[in-house]
């Protein structure tokens, strides 16, 4: 075990449940219409929905002939939109285990691949206001596509925030453990359902059942 001065936590899938593939394709569906593409391929769609990066985004938008920052900006809205709309009406929550963080001594912070817009409503939403000391989403432009995990560049802010030399950052995915490794930090991969049968190329410092085995591995 390593005495950590901070522990960072990814967001959907680790702290509170994650978005819905039909509502996320929703989404995309939406910005699609909203720059004038009534009826996308499905492929295309799906690609805008996980895993966009500014070349399958440029991509996609050239077969439509659509400015892609204008489309990005759209998509980004409305799956925003969609996920706080999933959190007010019931369809997400918080989940329980946050609990076994909550008497930790260490500083805590969030760092997610998602809109910072729509972590700043999960941490008003789900009360983690004094939980957590530092949190990070990316903007809802082109320009920090690039910095989504596995790029370091949030993890290595909320560090400098939490002025810490060594943490643990949690995560439910391959790109959360690349970047924690990135960024020279230890990483625990959470096997939620939703993920239970990821098979993973990068081995994680430690794979875990829940927040409360994270609490264990602080302690």
């Amino acid at each position: 075990m390593t005495d950590y001065d901070a522990i960072l936590f990814d967001n959907d899938g680790v702290l509170v449940e994650p978005p819905t593939d039909e509502n996320l394709v929703d989404a995309a569906e939406s910005a699609f219409r909203a720059v004038g593409v009534e009826n996308p391929d499905a492929t295309h769609v799906d690609e805008v929905v996980r895993g966009v990066t500014s070349d399958s985004l440029r991509d996609v938008c050239s077969v439509y002939d659509v400015d892609p920052a204008e489309f990005w900006h759209a998509r980004d809205r409305h799956a925003s939109d969609a996920q706080l709309a999933e959190f007010r009406e019931g369809g997400r929550a918080r989940y329980d285990d946050v609990a076994a963080i909550e008497d930790l001594a260490h500083d805590l912070g969030i760092v997610s691949s998602n809109q910072h817009r729509t972590v700043e409503f999960v941490i008003e939403f789900c009360e983690f206001d004094d939980l957590f000391d530092t949190y990070y989403g990316r903007g809802m432009g082109v320009e920090d596509l690039h910095r989504k995990k596995p790029d370091p560049h949030f993890l290595e802010r909320a560090l400098d925030d939490l002025g810490a030399e060594s943490a643990l950052f949690v995560g439910d995915s391959e790109s959360d453990v690349v970047a924690a490794h990135r960024a020279g930090l230890d990483s625990a991969f959470v096997r939620r359902p939703h993920c239970a049968d990821t098979s993973l190329s990068t081995e994680p410092d430690y794979e875990v059942d829940d927040l409360y085995d994270v609490a264990k591995i602080a302690n």
